[in-house]
């Protein structure tokens, strides 16, 4: 058997950071490598499905480049990421050998302890990041980081590799750290990044709308909204569509994609270690609007009537009016985002 590459699986605040940091051998604040990876974001769409009550999401982090990348690569500590045709067992099991973990980007609808899986096929489109961190013969010994869990999943590898199989823009993709960091991190240079990612545009390409301070905007206005079929009045005015609805904007915004507060009270503390105290407390207070929103949505009445959906939509509007103001606030002491070296 092949000994655990580490042994540090205590949960954190964020999914992704801490797995991160473990892999790392958790030489590095979980808060530091939130920062680095981009910390916070915003991006808002609401996907329609034939037969299906329509889903809001939010991605209140850093979004969408690759989280494990963006902060290996701030760390200045090189890497190298491989895509195959097929899997490569033997490059997993040569770096476990070596003592480095794998991160894999996997379907994560396809990992048993995820299942069952509503919505499975939707699941598939995201890219979600798990930690190969041991083997035994054909069983690997993965870290998620979902449900709090402290010990590494068993799986057997091939149904390890069908789900490796199943995202397809990152299919059998692996990510291998190769040496020790070459320099220490620019931290103001990942702020000013992340500037540019609130203030817009992100995609260069009309969802811009959606992401940033914009996608806050309208957020805030389609919650207001009565009269056309975008606004939530509407969209949601079934019990099924405002159940899905209130439901989703808690998940987003505590729970998935996210740390507690739309990552904002993780992103703070970053700040805080980078010498920013003052926009780090703006965006702890924002995180209080966040998580009050999405406490909103979690204690909603199931049976509310049209009355009682109009009082919700428009308090939490409010909440993502004070959260904006305040982040529009804090940008103004950091970091210009022309001061970030290209790239």
């Amino acid at each position: 058997m092949t000994a655990l590459v580490y042994e540090d699986f205590a949960p954190g605040r964020h999914r992704e950071a801490t797995l991160i940091r473990h892999a790392l051998g958790s030489v590095h604040d979980e808060a530091l490598v939130a920062g680095l990876a981009g910390g916070i974001g915003f991006m808002y769409f609401v996907f329609e499905y034939a037969g299906r009550p329509p889903m809001p999401t939010i991605v209140a982090q850093a979004h969408p480049d690759p989280w494990v990348q963006v902060a290996l690569g701030r760390l200045n500590i090189p890497y190298e990421a491989t895509r195959s045709a097929k899997p490569r067992w033997n490059r997993v099991e040569a770096a476990l050998d070596a003592g480095a973990p794998v991160f894999c980007t996997v379907d994560r609808s396809g990992l048993p302890w995820h299942r069952p899986a509503p919505m499975a096929e939707l699941a598939a489109a995201d890219p979600y990041v798990v930690v190969v961190v041991g083997y035994d013969g054909d069983t690997y010994y993965v870290e998620d980081g979902a449900d709090g869990a402290e010990t590494p999943y068993a799986i057997g590898r091939e149904e390890f590799g069908a789900a490796w199989s199943g995202h397809k823009k990152g299919r059998h993709q692996m990510v291998v750290t190769t040496g020790k960091p070459a320099a220490e991190p620019d931290l103001d240079a990942a702020i000013a990044a992340t500037v540019s990612r609130l203030t817009g545009p992100v995609l260069g390409n009309h969802f811009d709308v959606n992401f940033g301070f914009s996608g806050m905007e309208k957020f805030a206005a389609q919650l207001r909204d009565t009269t056309t079929k975008t606004g939530w009045e509407r969209r949601f005015a079934t019990p099924e569509a405002f159940a899905v609805g209130t439901g989703r904007l808690h998940a987003c915004l505590e729970e998935e994609w996210t740390a507690p507060g739309a990552t904002r009270p993780l992103y703070a503390d970053f700040l805080d270690l980078a010498g920013h105290a003052e926009a780090a407390g703006l965006f702890r207070e924002s995180g209080r609007q966040w998580s009050g929103l999405a406490e909103l949505a979690r204690t909603a009445d199931p049976e509310a009537d049209a009355a009682g959906r109009r009082a919700l939509f428009d308090a939490c509007a409010e909440r993502v009016d004070g959260a904006l103001a305040l982040e529009r606030e804090a940008v103004t002491s950091l970091p210009a985002p022309a001061e970030a070296p290209a790239g």
